[in-house]
């Protein structure tokens, strides 16, 4: 299935071996997070370049989306011993620490085919999914390799979704942030935004 088809669909459900926060192994079993939000990423292999970027960039803005009732699941397709040993690596020597999200061990690239983004059956696209209280794919992006991802926009996201789902009758506007004007879905609620914020 492709990413842009998985939009409006259930997220495919999986049980694997991760790596949990406080360094044991476990198995994470993605349907048994309905009733929260899922920011589910996928990253291409551990101990490369941009990835710790992303891995530590998500772990740091961690509170902000537990505040929102998001948790965050990061998934490639190394092993679990392999994602335990990058945790232990310390920083400067290009490990990843104390990440407290779980993450996943997608060893037989199952996940990330499902998901749309095995590339050259190898390594996982940087592809995220913003996963709702329902199990349902409501955004995904797709990465290059190089590409590196914006964490403010997954929670800039996540805030939308929400928005919308509190205010059914108003939609979010390009660039929205939490705390903006909405607009209603229609030509009058457009043209009146349009006319104060363009």
């Amino acid at each position: 299935m492709s990413v842009c088809t998985l939009v409006t669909q259930q997220a495919p459900d999986f049980t694997a071996d991760a790596v949990m926060p406080d360094n044991s192994f476990g198995q994470i079993t993605l349907s048994s997070f309905k009733g929260k939000y899922v920011v589910l990423f996928f990253y291409p292999l551990d101990f490369t370049f941009v990835c710790p970027s992303e891995i530590l960039a998500f772990n740091k803005k961690l509170a902000d989306f537990k505040s929102r009732n998001c948790e965050v699941i990061g998934v490639s397709v190394d092993s679990k011993f392999t994602h335990l040993a990058w945790k232990n690596t310390k920083l400067e020597d290009g490990g990843i620490g104390d990440i407290q999200y779980p993450l996943v061990a997608d060893l037989s690239k199952t996940i990330a085919r499902e998901y749309g983004i095995l590339f050259n059956d190898a390594v996982a696209l940087r592809g995220l999914f913003l996963i709702d209280t329902n199990g349902i794919i409501r955004h995904a992006v797709i990465n290059d390799l190089p590409l590196g991802r914006s964490v403010d926009e997954a929670i800039r996201m996540v805030s939308a979704l929400q928005f919308v789902e509190t205010h059914g009758d108003q939609v979010c506007p390009a660039n929205w942030k939490e705390g903006e004007d909405a607009m209603k879905p229609t030509a009058d609620g457009v043209a009146s935004y349009l006319s104060t914020h363009a």
